[in-house]
């Protein structure tokens, strides 16, 4: 056939280049909140996380989704999910690299050693010598690697955060820590479906929400029965149902029930001491917008074998300590997205030639992207502010800080998240919204945005929580105080966010109400990351967030810039190579 046209002007697509080596932002936020962590494990891990071999991966694992085997072929009950080898592979790369239950592990870092059946694979984050398997400062860490692994594939994080989250909770059943907490810990990765004894590594999922209730989960109605006590507790008889059960091939859930003490929490193992499987009935898959490569699955209980964790009665304080975690989990990731999705928008714009010029040239574009740029490097500095808290529990303004920042964080960063995908898809054109190559990832991205957002409380619970933590005391410190030292080292940087910052006390004082609460949450939210940027981006950056998000500066959607505004270094600062 005779060739009818000549491909051009079609850029290079995102790959074979290191996530964390281009990521300036990321690497300021790092020298901020942990300076003397060492970053060249997270560079080799960038590395990996930007080649081809692991892209293909990620598509794999998404267009091939997980499949569910109620039954197998003579009609006995199954309840399997089978996964494509690819969702394999990221999850062994997640695992090695201890995005997991890893940051945990101090006091059994001995107990780990022992466990490690294997290296991890080249480019993983590996362990230090030390106490701490990630150093100094593992939540920190932790925190990077897992917002690094979220540009390549998120799904696949469903199951490692909800690890990451369960195991400090363990810790209320002694005995059930003490078998299982190693290898929840361990960077092996085993997905057989075996004994925990004989596997070199765990993951574990959670179960909360029901038919009936949702978020609301003291209405729950799935019952526990106490039938019998052994080496790990009380063990009970659990029966009834979960309308939301991710990950449902982890080794072991935490899930909410009701006893006669009230709403309590128990550890419920998907195989049981003689091998056999507990009673735990996969009904379906959920077929959801995006979070393709994750199952997630309706479940039903009967009388399955659990143990308790923690006092009974005292669930609901249980999963509130898990939640902060997994919210912590939803900033990092909504961030992560922000970053991949602005760099593939960089990218295409900096190549395809419109009118005469490279997009990226254009006047307009220059101020969609560094208005782009300036949000993601916003959300990249909350989120890991917010993983320092974690990593210094002791100190009682960290606890506040944690507490405060928990509940603005995942609101605010995820709130923005759909939009800001939108908006990177248009700079592609009708290239950012096919599914197919390079391009698809856009569309990736664009469906997974929305996921963080209502994931472990939706935008009216976390702006509900802030203004509990800021009108009352909750024993964990001054979230008021705390924030007000927070903001002290920005004051006198830019006269925005000092009126901002000397209003809020009076706001929340003078709140009669929680109709304000998303706006407080909001301008809370905004003063934070004016606050970290003041410290940790360069002059142009802090100068143009302030000026757009503080003083008005700025219209209704991204790209309305103020013309004062220092285009240039911002755009060359978020650029991917």
């Amino acid at each position: 056939m005779e060739a009818t046209h000549e491909v051009f002007n079609q850029p290079q697509p995102l790959v074979g280049y290191n996530l964390f080596a281009s990521n300036r932002p990321l690497q300021d936020a790092l020298k901020f909140n942990a300076p003397a962590l060492d970053t060249a494990e997270l560079s080799r891990l960038g590395a990996t996380l930007g080649s081809a071999e692991m892209q293909t991966h990620a598509r794999l694992a998404n267009r091939h989704k997980p499949e569910l085997h109620s039954h197998d072929r003579f009609g006995r009950r199954a309840d399997q999910v089978e996964f494509h080898p690819s969702y394999h592979a990221l999850m062994e790369l997640a695992t090695t690299s201890g995005l997991h239950g890893t940051p945990w592990a101090e006091a059994l870092a001995p107990t780990l050693v022992a466990t490690r059946t294997t290296l991890p694979p080249e480019g993983a984050l590996s362990p230090r010598g030390g106490p701490s398997v990630l150093g100094a400062s593992p939540h920190v860490a932790r925190a990077a690697g897992f917002m690094l692994f979220t540009e390549l594939e998120p799904s696949v994080l469903c199951p490692i955060s909800m690890t990451y989250a369960v195991t400090p909770a363990l810790r209320s059943n002694a005995a059930i820590y003490a078998d299982w907490g190693p290898k929840l810990a361990s960077r092996a990765y085993d997905p057989a479906l075996k004994r925990w004894q004989d596997k070199a590594g765990l993951t574990m999922g959670m179960g909360m929400t029901e038919k009936q209730g949702g978020s609301d989960v003291r209405a729950n109605t799935t019952h526990a029965e106490s039938v019998g006590h052994d080496g790990w507790g009380e063990r009970y008889a659990i029966t009834g149902h979960k309308w939301f059960f991710s990950a449902p091939m982890c080794d072991a859930f935490l899930v909410l029930a009701q006893t006669r003490g009230g709403l309590s929490c128990f550890f419920l193992p998907r195989v049981l001491a003689d091998g056999s499987l507990n009673a735990i009935r996969i009904q379906r898959l959920k077929d959801k917008l995006g979070n393709q490569a994750n199952a997630s699955s309706e479940v039903e209980f009967h009388q399955a074998s659990a143990w308790l964790v923690g006092d009974e009665g005292r669930g609901v304080p249980q999963i509130l300590e898990m939640g902060s975690m997994t919210r912590l989990d939803c900033a990092l990731g909504t961030s992560g997205l922000m970053r991949q999705a602005l760099s593939i928008a960089l990218n295409h714009t900096a190549q395809r030639q419109a009118f005469g010029k490279p997009l990226m040239a254009q006047p307009l574009m220059r101020n969609v992207l560094a208005d782009l740029a300036l949000e993601s490097e916003a959300a990249t500095a909350l989120a890991m502010r917010l993983a320092r808290a974690f990593d210094k529990p002791a100190d009682a303004h960290e606890r506040a800080m944690a507490r405060l920042l928990t509940p603005v964080a995942k609101f605010w960063i995820c709130k923005r998240g759909s939009h800001f995908a939108q908006e990177t898809m248009e700079c592609l054109g009708g290239n950012g919204y096919v599914e197919e190559g390079g391009e698809g990832i856009m569309a990736r991205i664009y469906r997974e945005m929305p996921l963080n957002s209502i994931w472990e409380g939706a935008g009216n619970i976390m702006a509900l929580d802030l203004l509990r933590a800021l009108r009352r005391g909750d024993g964990k410190g001054d979230a008021m105080a705390a924030l007000a030292q927070e903001l002290l080292p920005a004051k006198g940087a830019h006269p925005a966010l000092d009126r901002l910052a000397a209003a809020l006390p009076a706001r929340v004082e003078d709140m009669a109400t929680e109709l304000e609460a998303r706006r407080l949450a909001q301008d809370v939210a905004l003063a934070l990351q004016a606050a970290l940027l003041c410290q940790s981006a360069p002059a142009p950056v802090f100068a143009a967030f302030c000026d757009s998000r503080l003083a008005g500066n700025w219209g209704q959607t991204f790209g309305t810039l103020g013309a004062g505004t220092d285009f240039d270094s911002i755009i060359s600062r978020a650029m991917p190579h």
